[in-house]
């Protein structure tokens, strides 16, 4: 059975609170300096403190979407997505075999350049600068 390609989402289509949100790899053993290279490219709205406004996330949950970037890998595409319990997850469902991360308390995080978040990969937390938070 084949599905029907997905619909391209148009910017102009998004409501104007829609952000694009890069993540990198913070300061940590192994990575003294952090890595540009290592890390998440969100596309999320934000609300008036830029917290992830959950609304709007209901109503635009295809556009909610987050690539994975890690250096010498290939990008893995997938869906910022919220569950019932108040958390969210970075969900791959292109990529068969890469497990869900969560994000540590990103219902509470400010999404502003200079601010840290933590990502749970597997059974580490790592920790992310943001780097950009701009207009689609």
């Amino acid at each position: 059975m084949t599905t029907a390609p997905k619909k391209p989402i148009l910017n102009t289509s998004l409501p104007p609170q829609f952000r694009k949100i890069r993540l990198e790899l913070a300061r940590e053993p192994g990575h003294p300096e952090g890595d540009a290279g290592a890390g998440y490219v969100m596309v999320a709205p934000l609300d008036d403190d830029y917290r992830i406004d959950q609304k709007l996330w209901r109503a635009n949950r295809e556009a909610c979407r987050v690539v994975r970037l890690r250096p010498d890998e290939e990008y893995i595409l997938g869906h910022l997505v919220h569950h019932q319990g108040g958390g969210w997850v970075l969900h791959y469902d292109g990529a068969p075999g890469t497990p869900d991360e969560i994000g540590f308390h990103f219902k509470d995080e400010h999404f502003v350049p200079g601010e840290y978040v933590s990502i749970g990969e597997g059974d580490k937390m790592h920790t992310y600068r943001v780097t950009m938070v701009s207009r689609l």
